[in-house]
């Protein structure tokens, strides 16, 4: 499966759809405006929430929380002792680790598990300039949690290099 982002500034209230690779539109993301904290939605053509993804409030570390039927899937943040600045672990509820790196701010990384290729985020595809698209490598792999990582660490990327400036 592949989807289709517009890059666009992933801010409070900003609205946009993703697409697959035949332009139809598949999932919506909804920024939440009037929230204390970074609050998105992840909606499907019905418009069902499918996945919520938020930042947290009280943390040593910049981190997003990935939330589905109101229970927490995943926490992501930037890994400790890291010598690369784009490199990011998920936490999954059931222990599982995912781990992404690669060049997040330019929208070329992956996300693996155990070594193995989950997903492939990629401008490399498009020659429109503000876009970039997610392969899901994995047949079984969840497509609307992968979305989420990715927008959870191109969040987080945005946010540290808008704290060094």
């Amino acid at each position: 499966m592949r989807l289709l982002v517009r890059d666009r500034l992933f801010g409070i209230g900003d609205d946009y759809w993703i697409e697959d690779d035949q332009g139809r539109k598949v999932f919506l993301v909804d920024g939440k405006a009037m929230r204390l904290r970074e609050t998105f939605e992840l909606k499907d053509m019905q418009g069902r929430v499918l996945i919520d993804i938020r930042a947290k409030m009280l943390a040593l570390r910049d981190t997003m929380v990935i939330e589905r039927d109101g229970e927490p899937l995943a926490r992501v943040k930037r890994k400790r002792l890291s010598l690369l600045r784009n490199h990011y672990r998920v936490e999954l509820v059931d222990g599982t680790e995912l781990d992404v790196s690669g060049k997040i701010l330019d929208r070329e990384f992956a996300i693996e598990y155990d070594g193995e290729l989950l997903a492939d985020i990629s401008r490399r595809w498009f020659h429109v300039r503000d876009t970039y698209g997610l392969h899901v490598a994995r047949e079984d792999a969840d497509p609307a949690l992968l979305l989420a990582v990715t927008v959870c660490v191109i969040r987080l990327a945005e946010k540290e290099r808008g704290a060094e400036n």
